[in-house]
């Protein structure tokens, strides 16, 4: 059965998805094809774990909802249909450890609860945060730490490390996020301590996005870690200024997301810990220029359990 993973410790080890960075990472596969998605095999502890009242929305499939829209997670091929990117890979390594074809559904970020709550698709694999609240109302099989990233002009020597250093400056956040909720409550914090407020921009569309933090019209970006860097790695026009939890002021996760109590958490647990303790989840990050230095076994908390 998964084991629960001590949250303090992985704290300690303060590592989370990054980009590589380095010279030389391999280029990326855009092909529909993928010849080199990493693939696992059948997990037969893992699928008598799933529960006799598990109902999957097909027959011999698992379908997963993912809000594609931007690499190193989730985007679309060079034939502007299949969905590739980290995500789908390991969504690709649990659809493979149970016994089941992959079949991967685009959605909005908005709609993914009620896309899952409906029965749309088994599970989800899309950034997902693991909140008290959602907890209520879904499982959860942990993967990542969650990270978030400041990200400012390459030339800018700004660092931040606390909610003081964004008082007065013009930050960049995406609406109805997680770290919308954070950088909001940074900003309250500075207002009651008599420093400036924050700027708060929202853009819709990336490049108006990259041109208002290159201009100058604003300041910092921030957003989750691993996608941030992606994009900073391989542009070289932004770079990170300081990065923080994404559950502020205590650790966050990212999980596979599925209904709750509908009988699927434990046996997708049981098999990421499979692909991590074995290097096929490595080997999969891998393939996206993407590590992840916290990997160990057993790292996944059971469904439902509060975190330490």
């Amino acid at each position: 059965m998964p084991t629960r993973r001590d949250s303090l410790a992985l704290l300690a080890a303060a590592s989370t998805l990054l980009l590589t960075g380095r010279a030389g990472a391999q280029a990326i596969d855009l092909s529909p094809e993928q010849p080199g998605r990493v693939r696992a095999p059948r997990d037969e502890e893992a699928i008598r774990l799933i529960g006799k009242e598990a109902k999957f929305a097909r027959d011999g499939v698992l379908t997963v909802g993912n809000s594609t829209g931007r690499f190193p997670f989730a985007g679309y091929a060079s034939d502007t249909r299949t969905v590739i990117g980290a995500e789908p890979d390991l969504a690709q390594l649990v659809a493979d450890a149970l016994g089941r074809r992959l079949e991967i559904v685009s959605t909005s970020w908005a709609d993914w609860p009620l896309g899952l709550a409906s029965g749309r698709f088994d599970a989800v694999i899309s950034n997902v945060t693991v909140t008290e609240q959602c907890k209520e109302k879904f499982d959860f099989s942990t993967y990542r730490k969650d990270l978030l990233g400041f990200y400012v002009k390459a030339t800018n020597p700004l660092v931040i490390r606390e909610p003081k250093d964004i008082a007065g400056l013009k930050v960049i956040v995406s609406s109805g996020t997680n770290q919308e909720q954070i950088l909001l409550r940074w900003n309250d914090q500075n207002v009651k301590a008599g420093l400036k407020p924050v700027d708060v921009q929202y853009y819709d569309d990336d490049v108006v996005l990259y041109l208002a933090l290159e201009s100058g019209r604003a300041d910092v970006y921030l957003g989750p870690n691993a996608l941030l860097g992606f994009r900073a790695a391989r542009e070289g026009r932004t770079r990170l200024a300081g990065t923080l939890s994404g559950g502020w002021p205590v650790l966050a996760e990212i999980a596979v997301t599925t209904r709750k109590g509908a009988g699927l958490a434990d046996a997708i647990t049981h098999a990421i810990n499979t692909q991590i303790r074995t290097g096929t989840y490595a080997r999969a990050l891998a393939r996206w220029n993407l590590s992840d230095e916290a990997i160990e076994e057993s790292r996944t908390n059971p469904p439902g359990l509060p975190r330490a």
